[in-house]
Order: C-alpha cells, then sequence, then structure tokens
C-alpha cells in the first residue's frame, strides 16, 4: 500500500516533467505563457517589497503581548513571528500568485490546455460559455480557494512561533497543503472546459490523492526558485492539464 502511494506520488511529479516537455516544444506556446506569468510577478514583487520593509513594524503588532517582557525574550518572539510572517506569506502568495496569473493569462493558459487535449482527440462535448460568465465563475472558484488556503494559513502561522517546530516541520506541512490546492488550481482550465466547477475538481482528485499531491508539491517546489513561478507556470497548466484527464480517466498515452 505504502508503495503505491509513493509510486502514485511521483506519477504526479512526472506529470509536471511531461508539461514542461509538452510546454517545451512550442515555440508559440512559450511566449503564450510569459506574459501573464511576468505580469503578475511584478505585482508580487512589489508586494513582498512592502512585506520586507515592514517586517519589523508587522512582526511587533502581532506580538503585542510580549511589549512588556525582557527585551531579549521580545527580540526572539518577534524573530519568529517575521520567519512566521514571511513563511504564510510565501504559501499564500504561491497560491494567490497562481489564481491571479490564471485570471489574467485565461486566454493564453486556455491555448496551453487546449493544445495539450488536441493531442489526445480533444474534447468534443465541450462546454463554451460566454467570457463574461466564464470570467465571473473563474473569479468565485479562485477566490472559494484562496479563503480556504487563508483559514489553513493562519494555523501554519501560529505553528511557526514553536521552535524548530516552526522551521521544519511547519514549511513541509505548507508544500503539502499549498500542493494540494495548487493541483485544484491548475486543472481548473481542463475542468471547466467540461463544465465541471471546483466541487467537481476536489471529488476527481481525491480519488488520485497521491499523484495530485505529487504534481502540486513538485509545481510549489518550482515556484520557490527565483524565477520558477514565470518559468514553470505554463507548464504547470500542461501538466494540470493531463492530471485532470488522468483524474477523469481519460488517455493521457498515445
Amino acid at each position: 500500500m505504502a508503495g503505491h502511494v509513493v509510486s502514485e506520488f511521483f506519477t504526479g511529479v512526472r506529470l509536471l516533467l511531461r508539461g514542461v516537455g509538452r510546454y517545451a516544444r512550442s515555440p508559440k506556446l512559450i511566449l503564450l505563457g510569459l506574459v501573464p506569468a511576468v505580469l503578475s510577478l511584478l505585482l508580487f514583487a512589489g508586494l513582498f517589497t512592502l512585506l520586507f520593509v515592514y517586517v519589523d513594524e508587522l512582526s511587533a503588532t502581532v506580538t503585542w503581548f510580549a511589549d512588556d517582557w525582557a527585551e531579549s525574550l521580545r527580540s526572539s518572539v518577534r524573530l519568529f513571528a517575521g520567519i512566521a510572517l514571511v513563511g504564510v506569506s510565501g504559501l499564500f502568495a504561491v497560491l494567490s500568485f497562481t489564481a491571479v496569473t490564471l485570471l489574467i493569462g485565461d486566454p493564453f493558459y486556455e491555448a496551453i490546455s487546449k493544445a495539450v487535449e488536441d493531442d489526445f482527440g480533444g474534447v468534443p462535448d465541450a462546454v463554451d460559455l460566454p467570457w463574461h460568465q466564464e470570467l465571473r465563475r473563474s473569479i468565485f472558484d479562485a477566490l472559494r480557494l484562496l479563503a480556504v488556503s487563508l483559514m489553513i494559513a493562519i494555523p501554519l502561522f501560529a505553528g511557526g512561533f514553536i521552535p524548530v517546530v516552526g522551521q521544519t516541520v511547519i514549511p513541509v506541512l505548507g508544500a503539502f497543503i499549498g500542493g494540494w490546492f495548487l493541483a485544484l488550481e491548475l486543472v481548473a482550465v481542463a475542468f471547466n472546459r467540461r463544465g465541471l466547477r471546483l466541487p467537481d475538481r476536489r471529488v476527481a482528485l481525491r480519488k488520485h490523492r497521491a499523484s495530485a499531491l505529487g504534481f502540486g508539491v513538485a509545481v510549489f517546489c518550482c515556484f520557490l526558485i527565483p524565477f520558477g513561478a514565470v518559468l514553470i507556470m505554463p507548464a504547470a497548466v500542461a501538466g494540470g492539464t493531463l492530471l485532470a484527464r488522468r483524474s477523469l480517466g481519460l488517455p493521457i498515452e498515445k
């Protein structure tokens, strides 16, 4: 059983690698995919710059209870608070980066996902909604995912205060939680094409949880590399399309 879970996990990792290969073979897809990712990167780079400028003030704000403590103890608590703030902000940024980039680049990523589907005969029963209705649904689903991820980020932030555990176990836990939500976001284009919504994504991916986690954690780790999010995002959409097809019982081998 454990061996099967591990095998499925690495199957998910390989789906991302296949997405990279499919994306790299088409210069047109490369150009399509980079534009929205670069725009999102500029936005989030500005937000993180503000975070680092004001991290000391934010750390003091969230540790108001330590104002009257001894200086050494107060400084230690606020150091852990600063680390936790940056860590949780990083987790939330990875998830929101994906959601924002998918919204900005919907036509671009739709083209990438469609190219992958066309490799296997396309989607004969594709649902073609008006763009404004599709955008409204995408925004609503993205906000629901971000709301849930924010609720999870709060206890992770609290766990960041725990010495050793907060700097070891919590980041790993964050990668797996973040990976799951990334997988849910990155299959959205393929599911939307079939008229399926966020609850449908959850049901389908739960049946293939290990491979979904393998794919999502691999994407999460790539996003942590400088400029990794920009470079890997289009490939992640291609890999997410493969994951979506696999979770729906559709062929992903020619």
